[in-house]
């Protein structure tokens, strides 16, 4: 089968293949809007091994993007062309994850949502990289023509459990809407930043993210839990009460990708006795946790940050929530009635 990936993306043997092992954070310079993908990287990250993984994920996201966007529709599910293949979109986008990773050879083990048992990518222990991903959350609502994206994130070794978000060196989502945009954050570089796909199918860099601040916009994931959790229906009745403007679309990976945009608002998705935890701590929370905090945000599972909570299995699930440093607090307080954020000052639902 015909690889998708481009001739400008220099093709290296395994055996070839050398990591930088460099932490020498002087190397690292100021990256600006307009900055092409590669140029962004340069410049961010002296690891040429993390360099060619995020160029070779931003590569499969350009043609997720198109085969979503021609997708046919019909029944239960949508469709395209993956060789000889017609496949559902997102069994055709985790492929060609797969397909990138592979190409990167930098990653030794890979899993996926579709696929959650380690995958042996071939690639180094010592100077490579551990990837997890979701190949297309909101696969549910293509049809309807709502974005939706991919999430991953990258851990250093061969270690994707028994380990934290915090251990992350880099995580991202591809954005898959009316444009399609790469959002990149890198451990030790700061801020989340966001690389528009150009006409010519280049990444261009056109946002930097670094404080989210406070501003009334909520997005509220798993409603049916108020049914039976009294406190998560006290803390939407606040935001209905507070006139805060629902932005909401079934779909994590837009819902979130407003806060870092619009620079303000929460997302949350809580469990209830009746109504358990089904979003995936590696395959989605953890990721979206460090874009969050490396916008200046903060996340939460109602005790702790979701970065510092330790991965103990490959399918494990939690309740989050993201948003600015006062709406974390107020999420924290009405659910369990302090928060480790707080300054001794009341917040919103608990006033």
């Amino acid at each position: 089968m015909a690889s998708f990936f481009p001739s400008w993306l220099p093709m290296t043997s395994k055996s070839a293949q050398r990591v930088s092992k460099t932490k020498d954070t002087s190397l690292i310079t100021r990256c600006e809007i307009g900055d092409s993908l590669k140029e962004f990287l340069t410049k961010a990250t002296p690891d040429k091994g993390l360099i060619r993984l995020l160029v070779s994920m931003g590569e499969a996201l350009r043609v997720i993007s198109f085969k979503v966007k021609t997708a046919s529709c019909g029944g239960t599910q949508c469709v395209n062309s993956f060789g000889d293949e017609q496949l559902a979109v997102d069994l055709l986008a985790n492929k060609l994850l797969f397909e990138a990773l592979n190409y990167s050879h930098v990653v030794k083990y890979a899993c996926s949502e579709e696929v959650p048992e380690l995958q042996d990518m071939g690639g180094p222990v010592k100077g490579g990289f551990s990837v997890a991903f979701d190949p297309l959350d909101g696969s549910s609502i293509v049809d309807t023509n709502f974005t939706v994206g991919t999430i991953f994130g990258v851990w250093p070794g061969d270690k994707l459990t028994g380990v934290t978000g915090r251990d992350q060196v880099a995580a991202a989502m591809g954005v898959l809407g009316p444009r399609t945009t790469y959002v990149l954050a890198l451990k030790g570089y700061p801020g989340t930043h966001e690389f528009l796909l150009l006409d010519e199918g280049k990444w261009q860099h056109v946002k930097e993210t670094t404080e989210i601040g406070e501003g009334k916009i909520f997005s509220l994931g798993n409603l049916r839990a108020t049914a039976d959790n009294p406190d998560y229906d006290k803390l939407i009745n606040y935001y209905v009460r507070e006139k805060y403007t629902l932005r909401y679309t079934g779909g994590m990976v837009p819902d979130v990708n407003q806060i870092i945009v619009k620079e303000k608002g929460i997302f949350t998705n809580v469990t209830s006795p009746s109504s358990k935890a089904k979003m995936r701590l590696l395959f989605e929370i953890a990721p979206l946790g460090l874009l969050i905090e490396n916008a200046g945000g903060y996340s939460s599972d109602g005790h702790q940050s979701v970065l510092d909570k330790v991965i103990t299995n490959i399918d494990e699930r939690t309740q989050v929530a993201y948003g600015s440093k006062n709406e974390i607090i107020r999420f924290e307080e009405t659910l369990y009635g302090k928060s480790r954020l707080k300054d001794n000052v009341p917040v919103g639902a608990t006033a």
